[in-house]
């Protein structure tokens, strides 16, 4: 059951509009027919899709069960940077969607996973996405481990979980940071005034992330960037937060930039973690994408 309460300033809007904003992993059809089916609550009754909502309403939607994902394998490029029958570690290119969702059925890192490792089609079906540890962003490129079997899952997300593995990024931002050296420590949770985004919000979960300046390029800076958490979108959300987004990030820094870059200069260039079955210490580092060094190069060249 998910519960939303009407925040002053989304008075008057359908009921529909409201879910479908506040959820948008569902269409207004979709919550239509929940509606009519009486499964969204206003208030503990049952309301229609063109009631206008108050402020403080109490929403409740029952909202359907999650579809256990299919093991549809299919040959993606990888690249493999190290593998062993315990996991492996994957330097993720710009533009690969780490799995499967709604505008990208197919063709995914999860795909080529299960065809390069058809051991993770014989996990339980309420594993949810076989092998996956955590995730990156679609135009985020670099580093990410992966499991081979439930066992070594469980033993990376609980080093995830408990703040013990290492990320470090390196990121371009926009402008020139007002400290060289720092430590945001904000929380973060879904917009309120657009659920698509994730934004600093009084109350949201905490999520702390450092970072140090490498280079002044210009009206660019250099980062290199460590979050110590593992929000959603935290890295970019941090970096707008402070005045400072990522270059090429459209969603969190301006539609228009002056910079021509196709994606996020953002890049998971370090990660380090305790391999789930020895115990051993393990590190690995991905080289900036030459699409990203030529940026930089460039900016070099201006500023030289």
């Amino acid at each position: 059951m998910e519960r939303l309460v009407v925040a002053p300033e989304e008075q008057g809007e359908r009921l529909d509009r409201y879910l479908a904003r506040c959820l948008p992993q569902f269409s207004r059809s979709a919550f239509q027919r929940l509606i009519d089916a009486g499964l969204v609550l206003v208030n503990h009754a049952p309301a229609k899709a063109s009631y206008r909502v108050e402020p403080d309403d109490l929403v409740e939607v029952a909202l359907p069960e999650p579809v256990a994902p299919q093991p549809v394998a299919q040959e993606v490029p990888l690249r493999v940077i190290y593998e062993d029958g315990a996991l492996a570690v994957i330097d993720k290119p710009a533009g690969l969607v780490v799995h499967p969702a709604h505008g990208h059925a197919a063709g995914t890192l999860w795909n080529g996973l299960m065809a390069r490792y058809p051991e993770l089609a014989s996990w339980p079906s309420e594993e949810g996405w076989p092998g996956l540890v955590h995730r990156l962003d679609r135009d985020t490129s670099g580093l990410l481990v992966v499991a081979r079997t439930p066992q070594a899952r469980d033993a990376l997300r609980a080093q995830f979980k408990a703040s013990q593995v290492r990320k470090v990024y390196l990121a371009l931002v926009i402008g020139r940071p007002e400290h060289a050296q720092a430590r945001i420590d904000a929380p973060i949770a879904r917009d309120p005034h657009d659920r698509k985004r994730m934004a600093v919000v009084e109350g949201g979960r905490r999520a702390v992330t450092d970072y140090k300046t490498l280079e002044f390029l210009g009206n660019y800076t250099l980062l290199e960037v460590r979050p110590l958490t593992g929000r959603t979108h935290q890295i970019r959300v941090h970096l707008a937060a402070i005045g400072h987004p990522v270059a090429g990030d459209r969603v969190y820094g301006p539609e228009r930039q002056k910079l021509r870059l196709p994606r996020l200069f953002l890049h998971a260039a370090e990660l380090s973690f305790r391999h789930p079955s020895t115990g051993q210490e393990m590190a690995f580092g991905a080289p900036l994408p030459e699409e990203l060094e030529r940026v930089l190069q460039r900016l070099r060249e201006r500023t030289a």
